[in-house]
């Protein structure tokens, strides 16, 4: 895992790249042209766009960013198929429930955002410095797109970011703070002979590394989720820390395995 990146920017970037260096710990490196002559192999870039990870020199991959207002986060959001995706089953969510669900290892919040586009409200716990720099931009930016969308609006109105590790955050959590689901999505060793993943996960697999701690937050978390803790794998991939789940929701390339500890019908009601 890289745990920080140098800051670079564009001109007239310099004040804002500056406040978020400080903020995280990166090193501010000053305002660039392009990063064609960069000796660093992956830099933060700040620009009119937002936030990003980039490669550098002539053969560098896209940038690595966070967008929850437009492309594939818009699609998902408007025709992913509601409620009756696998995800939305496996946290529990119906048309009158609506959990609380911690997102322990958001990544680069996929998933969060689509619970939370379902109803869903989303507390967003990511350690890793670069990844919670690149999540509190997207965030910043969908927030300001959704002037003119009420519903994305609303959305972003239930996702709350912490910069915290994980466990150190369910462990000073209070009784009366407790999320109704605790969801687990720990980056898993790629296989050999798998297919290659697209560019810019290849640039994230390389940032982040593989969660080899993912097994200590599973008995934490069912000690501190009031009603269920989900664990989404790949398909292929053993139970998480060995405990058999109390059963799972299967698809062709990943799998959610669903650790009930009570029922929510009847504890656990929202308004429509």
């Amino acid at each position: 895992m890289i745990n920080s990146l140098n800051l670079l920017c564009a001109a007239d970037f310099s004040i804002p790249a500056k406040a978020l260096a400080d903020r995280y710990g990166f090193v501010f490196g000053g305002e660039r042209d392009n990063l064609l002559q960069e000796v660093d192999p992956l830099v933060l870039w700040l620009d009119e766009s937002g936030l990003s990870v980039r490669q550098t020199g002539p053969k560098a991959m896209g940038p690595v960013q966070v967008d929850f207002a437009t492309g594939s986060a818009r699609h998902r959001r408007l025709y992913g198929g509601g409620k009756s995706q696998s995800i939305a089953k496996a946290v529990g969510l119906k048309d009158k429930i609506r959990p609380v669900v911690a997102d322990l290892t958001a990544g680069l919040g996929g998933d969060a955002f689509a619970l939370a586009s379902l109803g869903a409200t989303l507390i967003v716990v990511e350690r890793q410095p670069v990844v919670a720099a690149l999540l509190e931009d997207g965030l910043a930016r969908a927030r300001l797109a959704a002037g003119d969308d009420p519903d994305l609006a609303s959305i972003m109105a239930r996702i709350n970011l912490v910069h915290r590790d994980a466990k150190q955050w369910l462990l000073e959590l209070g009784n009366d703070e407790l999320p109704d689901v605790i969801y687990l999505d720990p980056m898993f060793p790629e296989r050999r002979k798998s297919a290659q993943v697209n560019k810019s996960m290849q640039v994230f697999h390389k940032l982040v590394g593989a969660d080899a701690d993912a097994d200590e937050l599973l008995p934490l978390a069912l000690q501190k989720a009031r009603f269920r803790v989900v664990v989404k794998r790949p398909s292929h991939a053993p139970w998480l820390d060995n405990r058999e789940p109390g059963y799972a929701l299967e698809g062709k390339s990943v799998r959610f395995d669903i650790y009930p500890l009570r029922s929510m019908v009847g504890r656990l009601t929202s308004e429509v």
